[in-house]
């Protein structure tokens, strides 16, 4: 990942400190600022370097008490939109990052906890792209985001990626840069 981030041209910032723990899992980038999960694997020293690296944004922590990581149960589902389950552990953080925030968060609340985490794309010619879950799996959060009218909606399958306990987020890295062929 590191090599083919290189050749793309993009600045590479690694965490020296051995105490320092930061799983992409727990930080959510929202356009504006970054919310830092704290959880199992990802510690305040880690929040802190993030923080060091992106001056420009506001960085906040978050705990996370009953899940693998902040995006297991909330993720960007368009500008300014949060998708969040439904859960009261769920809405507790929402709450918390709220007060940390001077930005007003939109939310989309699901049912099932796992198809929270879907993944936000804006792509030239196609405008505002979801990726999230499918209907046979969750058929009551694929209703909720079949209401998002001016997104593009595209159902993925997450069984194989949840007996690993992973997500759509995990299997993404989006980066915003042409490459020249």
């Amino acid at each position: 990942m590191k090599r083919a981030l290189i050749e793309l041209g993009l600045n590479i910032v690694e965490m020296a400190d051995e105490s320092a723990t930061l799983d992409g899992g727990d930080v959510l980038f929202t356009g504006r600022e970054f919310f830092v999960g704290l959880s199992k694997r990802t510690n305040q020293r880690g929040a802190e370097i993030l923080a060091d690296t992106f001056k420009d944004y506001a960085v906040s922590t978050v705990p996370v008490l009953d899940r693998l990581h902040l995006k297991s149960f909330c993720s960007m589902a368009g500008p300014g939109l949060i998708a969040i389950d439904s859960s009261e552990p769920a809405q507790k953080a929402l709450k918390i990052m709220q007060q940390m925030s001077d930005h007003k968060y939109d939310k989309l609340t699901v049912p099932d906890d796992l198809a929270a985490n879907c993944v936000y794309m804006n792509l030239p010619g196609k405008g505002h792209v979801l990726l999230h879950c499918s209907p046979e799996e969750y058929p009551e959060s694929a209703k909720v985001f079949e209401k998002l009218k001016d997104h593009m909606l595209i159902p993925v399958s997450s069984r194989e990626k949840e007996k690993v306990d992973g997500s759509l987020t995990c299997c993404s890295v989006l980066i915003n840069k042409r490459n020249k062929i």
